[in-house]
Order: structure tokens, then C-alpha cells, then sequence
């Protein structure tokens, strides 16, 4: 019953979205799910209510910030290389492609003797808008993964410098993350984009993929591309060409920051919104595919 009256409640709200502005997921270059501080949904989301992947084979459908999984699979608790911080909140599912992606990356972190992944926010077990906390995360395509353990802030807001914990242990990281062909972007602090840039000097073909975004000042944001087989699955723009290194002017200008302000306004609204979804993910709200635990 509970999931049935929060089915009509999603299914109402999906009607007068559709008048809504184009989605965030079309704008290039922006992460549309990144973590900020905003109060959970007004009304219940059923999809926080599954504990189960629905059956079938892995599909992501639908955008980033306005989709669902079908096929998604939990990534074990604790692995070579990794280790789930915060496995009470049960945002441990995600497309095979991105749990085999976070387990190749701690295998790779071991034989590196780098320090351990501590991952934070896969998605729910069917994607789908979360009550709180993100407004993408729904495709089983994203992660957050803390730059380390405990979560510990790295940028000094007030200097708009990174903090001695940023080390180069911690940007090689996020360097062999966006290395993988499979990661389209990784989102992170405009401090610490700054910072990755200047102290790059051979390859730098892997800053291309690392977007500036408000927060990310104590996790990294990693979204892999749509699969090749979710024909579903809608994707972002392509990233401009070059490093991105310099479109930061932007973030730091002080003539801007009327600029800045009216962005993360607008973008600020869009989290925790209850957008449309696709078609198909009508499907995967049906309770009778999930198996009893």
C-alpha cells in the first residue's frame, strides 16, 4: 500500500515537471548530482523503499539526475583496495559496469601501495530519486569516494587553498580514476581542480575529465559513461577539448560572483526535486519482481 500511494504521488508529480525547464542532465560539464546541503524530498520516494534490485539484465535508463537501473548489483562491503564508508544507508547498488570499475580501481590502489577507497554513495537498489542528499546517483552510474578515510575536508575556504591533507598521494587517486575509459567525469572542488592543474606537468590528458563543482571539498564525484548496451540511457554532452584548466576563471573571479551566486541558485533548486522519469523505469516500481529477503 505504501508503495502504491507513493507511485501515484511520483506519477503526479512526473505530470507537472514536465513543464519544467530542459534537465540538468543536457548541460555539459555540470554535475547534476553533486552533494549539497539541501533538506530531503517533501513527499515520500518509493524508490528509496526497495532493499532489492529488480530482476533482468543491468539496463541504466534515463538520465543521471532523472532515471532508474534495472540489473543493479551491491558492491561488497569491503574488498582489495576498498571499503564502503557508510554501508547504513544501503546506497550500495550500482550497475555492474561501476561496481567492477571501483573494485578494478582498489585492486589497482593495493598494487600501488596507495591508500584504500573509501566509497561513499553508490544509489539505491533501483536507482531512482533519493530522499535526500543528491538528485543524480539514479542511473547506477555514479559514486562518491572520500579523498580520505573519514571524510576530511581538503580546501581552506577562506585562503581558497587546499590543505596540506591534499597530497599527492591523494591527486594520484583521482588521477588513475580518470584514467579508466570507462569514467567520463569526476567532479570536484574548484580549489582543488586549481590545484591538480599546477602541479600536473607530463600527462594531462586525464584533467579533461576533472570538472570544477561547488562542495566536493571532501569526496570525489565519479560518473562512468552511459553503457553501450543501455540504449536507454541518456547521456551528457561531450566534454570540450584541452585540460579544462582554463575555463577556472570563472570560480575565482570576483567579478563573477553575482554570476556564481544565481548558478548555484539555480542548480541548488534542481536537487531534491522529483523529476520526470522515463517510461520504462514505470516497470521497476511494481513490487512483485523483488525476491522476499
Amino acid at each position: 500500500m505504501r508503495i502504491a500511494t507513493c507511485l501515484a504521488l511520483t506519477l503526479a508529480l512526473s505530470a507537472v515537471a514536465h513543464a519544467a525547464p530542459t534537465d540538468a542532465a543536457h548541460d555539459a560539464g555540470v554535475a547534476d548530482g553533486a552533494v549539497v546541503a539541501v533538506p530531503a524530498l517533501k513527499l515520500p520516494s518509493p524508490w528509496s523503499q526497495f532493499k532489492t534490485a529488480a530482476n533482468g539484465p543491468a539496463q541504466s535508463i534515463g538520465a543521471y539526475s532523472a532515471g532508474c537501473v534495472a540489473g543493479a548489483v551491491p558492491i561488497p562491503l569491503r574488498g582489495d583496495g576498498f571499503r564502503i564508508a557508510k554501508p547504513e544507508r544501503r546506497r550500495i547498488f550500482g550497475h555492474p559496469i561501476l561496481v567492477g570499475t571501483i573494485q578494478d580501481l582498489g585492486r589497482r590502489l593495493k598494487s600501488l601501495h596507495l591508500p584504500p577507497l573509501f566509497v561513499g554513495d553508490l544509489g539505491q537498489a533501483r536507482g531512482g530519486p533519493a530522499p535526500s542528499g543528491h538528485a543524480s546517483h539514479q542511473t547506477g552510474l555514479d559514486v562518491d569516494i572520500q579523498f580520505v578515510a573519514g571524510g576530511n575536508k581538503m580546501v581552506d575556504a577562506v585562503k581558497q587553498q587546499p590543505l596540506k591533507i591534499f597530497t599527492d598521494k591523494v591527486a594520484r587517486i583521482v588521477e588513475l580514476a580518470a584514467a579508466d575509459p570507462r569514467v567520463e567525469r569526476i567532479f570536484v572542488n574548484p580549489i582543488l581542480k586549481r590545484a591538480l592543474c599546477t602541479r600536473t606537468d607530463e600527462d594531462r590528458a586525464w584533467l579533461r575529465k576533472v570538472r570544477p563543482w561547488w562542495g566536493h571539498d571532501d569526496h570525489f564525484h565519479v560518473r562512468l559513461a552511459c553503457p553501450p548496451d543501455s540504449l536507454g540511457c541518456l547521456p551528457q554532452p561531450a566534454l570540450p577539448p584541452g585540460d579544462g584548466c582554463g575555463e577556472l576563471a570563472w570560480w575565482f573571479d570576483t567579478k563573477a560572483q553575482a554570476d556564481r551566486a544565481k548558478a548555484h541558485d539555480s542548480y541548488s533548486s534542481k536537487v531534491g526535486a522529483a523529476p520526470p522519469l522515463p517510461e520504462g523505469c514505470k516497470a521497476l516500481l511494481d513490487p512483485q519482481p523483488e525476491t522476499p529477503p
